[in-house]
């Protein structure tokens, strides 16, 4: 007989489980942050991954924060991970070891983070307002958890239709995932092309790339830059790639230049500019305008399952405002911890948080 509840103790969702039975403790540790402000950040964030990345699994496991001889760990006690559990669990974003626990010892445990690209992809390239890779990275596992392809063995298509340089695409492709991203800036087009161009060269990446256009109403269109590519010349052959789609244009049109229920995720990031309060000839603040003209976009480009992932700055834009133009839209909010609070401090000016919502 088994028995659990569910409690909120210091912004921790903890779920304790009493059953008859094998129980093991693993622990996890949190990798460290060469960015001082966003470290501080780290071990709420951690915590609140992995505790959706187990709501996926279903499991029902004590979780927990410890310093162990002055590290922080994450500790999961629960009953044996299988093997597809373990995958899961070690794609984690802010891990970098993780052993077994018995009493005062660690027993060093093999993680599976098996990285389509390096991890250099999404790091190097440097620019003002630049969204921290990690916090993307954790996003998409994120919305991974709260979909229907958590445990998928093919690639995803992961859409950003407000990606800017292309930081959230670059760490789906870092998974091997296929992405696609939607800029109105065209100077912005440029340099995710740019860079993205001279990686693969660096690494010596077989790649094509390709442009086109995609067909919109009244007779307009966006340019589309495309790549296909694969980490070796035998994959590639054999038809085992990856894409990039980048298109200009306004994410309100991006289930046209993507494609209906053509996306598995959507993760983005939503300006976090005061200026953004300003209001257009009807008098409706940027903002709202955005929500209002993009969200029914993002809801008609996401597959039935699919998830999408809003972040989003506390100080300009109230979560509940986000939350109902996301359920206007047709997506249901996820409302209940583990997906309810992500909030953390970022700069003077910006604190972050985030909303998940699923098409269903």
């Amino acid at each position: 007989v088994s028995c659990y509840c569910a409690t909120r103790v210091s912004n921790s969702f903890i779920i304790r489980l009493v059953k008859r039975g094998v129980f093991l403790q693993y622990a996890f540790a949190i990798k460290p942050h060469a960015n001082a402000r966003y470290a501080l950040s780290m071990d709420k964030l951690a915590l609140i991954e992995m505790q959706c990345m187990l709501h996926a699994l279903n499991a029902q496991a004590t979780v927990t924060q410890e310093k162990l001889a002055g590290t922080r760990f994450i500790l999961i006690e629960t009953e044996p991970i299988d093997e597809q559990g373990w995958r899961w669990l070690s794609g984690h974003s802010g891990i970098c070891f993780a052993a077994l626990k018995d009493g005062e010892w660690l027993k060093p445990l093999e993680l599976r983070q098996a990285a389509y690209m390096d991890d250099d992809l999404a790091q190097v390239l440097k620019y003002k307002g630049k969204t921290n890779p990690d916090f993307t990275q954790m996003m998409i596992h994120c919305a991974l958890a709260a979909s229907d392809f958590a445990f998928s063995l093919d690639p995803l298509l992961v859409l950003d239709p407000l990606c800017g340089r292309g930081t959230s695409l670059f760490c789906a492709l870092q998974e091997g995932h296929h992405a696609a991203g939607v800029e109105i800036d065209k100077k912005a087009v440029h340099e995710a092309d740019a860079y993205f161009k001279r990686y693969l060269q660096y690494h010596r990446y077989k790649h094509k790339r390709e442009t086109g256009s995609a067909t919109l109403p009244d007779s307009n269109s966006a340019a589309e830059i495309r790549y296909g590519f694969a980490t070796s010349a035998d994959a590639y052959k054999a038809g085992d790639t990856r894409s990039l789609r980048l298109f200009q244009g306004t994410a309100a049109l991006a289930d046209r230049m993507v494609g209906a229920e053509s996306s598995h995720l959507i993760v983005c990031d939503l300006p976090y500019g005061v200026q953004h309060a300003a209001r257009d000839d009807q008098g409706m603040a940027t903002m709202q305008r955005l929500m209002h003209d993009s969200f029914p976009a993002f809801r008609r480009a996401l597959k039935t399952g699919g998830a999408a992932a809003v972040s989003f700055n506390t100080y300009t834009l109230r979560r509940e405002a986000l939350c109902e133009a996301m359920g206007n839209a047709g997506l249901r909010v996820l409302t209940d911890a583990p997906f309810n609070d992500f909030s953390h401090w970022v700069e003077q000016a910006v604190n972050r948080d985030m909303v998940i919502a699923v098409k269903r």
